[in-house]
């Protein structure tokens, strides 16, 4: 009934630029905490960086001056805006979202597909 749709991933060379975007669909009644996540091979997934349905925000560390999350509520949309890109941010970029279907439901938690980030020369 929901799907997380992600766009925007590809090959970029270490400080360039990326923009993702991640798309809410189905029925949704409400959408609160939106946010990436990566996966790098070997590794665990990570918190990148989220975005509450008031655009609080919040990053990891590793990336606080580099990436901006942002939002547009009236799309059901978020977005990461990826600047001066590093080798080691390479990894699957994977959306999430809290989404309630109907007044009656819990808010449960989604996830998109993935998309692919390479940085390398």
């Amino acid at each position: 009934q929901v799907q997380l749709v992600e766009s925007g991933g590809g090959l970029v060379q270490p400080g360039g630029s990326l923009r993702l975007s991640c798309a809410a669909s189905g029925t949704i009644f409400a959408l609160n905490t939106m946010g990436w996540y990566r996966q790098a091979p070997g590794k665990q997934r990570e918190l990148v960086a989220t975005v509450t349905s008031g655009s609080s925000t919040k990053y990891a560390d590793s990336v606080r001056g580099r990436f901006t999350i942002s939002r547009v509520n009236a799309k059901n949309t978020v977005y990461l805006q990826m600047n001066s890109l590093k080798p080691e941010d390479t990894a699957v970029y994977y959306c999430n979202a809290d989404i309630r279907t109907s007044w009656f439901t819990n808010m449960e938690n989604y996830w998109g597909q993935g998309t692919q980030v390479t940085v390398s020369s």
